[in-house]
């Protein structure tokens, strides 16, 4: 009983020094929406200006995002699980002379960015890695230890590395209908 109350007593000051600083980090962002439930201090979260977040989105402790010179969109009701990456960049590797460190952002080419997509009410599982130029459609789930490369639609159900399409959640009459349902229109798009 002791040890119970002494173990969440040693998590209260990580969860207080995140709950101090959410709120600077979300007034930060780009765009922040209502809701969102946010771990600053116990994450690596690098270009806030680039990072737009829908409402009743939750970020877990321990996630790693990288924005700084493309967009990362996350739609509402998007959850994560433990430890996810999204990095919307890679490094220049094919300058002479030059050790990829020492590479600038002034010298990167516009392919080295591209911005990361995630649409309304996805489940993204723990440990899960999402690179640039990606877009994953509503209502999809990713699969633990996926690593995405590329765009899936709506309603696909991701896993495996690199990543591929697993199955689809619903048909695509249940799609519609989940549509209507969720967001009172025929067509999501």
């Amino acid at each position: 009983m002791i040890y119970n109350l002494l173990l969440k007593l040693s998590l209260a000051p990580s969860y207080l020094w995140d709950a101090l600083w959410a709120p600077v980090w979300k007034a930060c962002m780009k765009h922040c929406g209502r809701g969102v439930y946010l771990r600053p201090m116990s994450s690596d979260i690098k270009g806030l200006q680039n990072l737009t977040i829908g409402d009743g989105t939750s970020i877990p402790k321990g996630s790693t995002f990288y924005c700084t010179n493309a967009p990362l969109t996350i739609g509402r009701k998007v959850i994560f699980g433990p430890r996810p990456t999204i990095i919307t960049g890679d490094h220049r590797i094919d300058i002479l002379g030059k050790y990829i460190i020492d590479v600038t952002d002034d010298e990167k080419l516009p392919g080295n960015d591209a911005a990361v997509v995630i649409e309304d009410d996805v489940w993204i599982g723990a440990n899960v890695t999402i690179l640039k130029g990606v877009t994953i459609g509503h209502g999809s789930v990713i699969a633990a230890g996926a690593v995405v490369t590329q765009s899936f639609p709506p309603y696909s159900i991701i896993g495996g590395v690199p990543a591929r399409l697993l199955k689809m959640r619903f048909t695509e009459e249940e799609q519609k209908e989940n549509d209507k349902l969720l967001y009172g229109v025929k067509d999501y798009n």
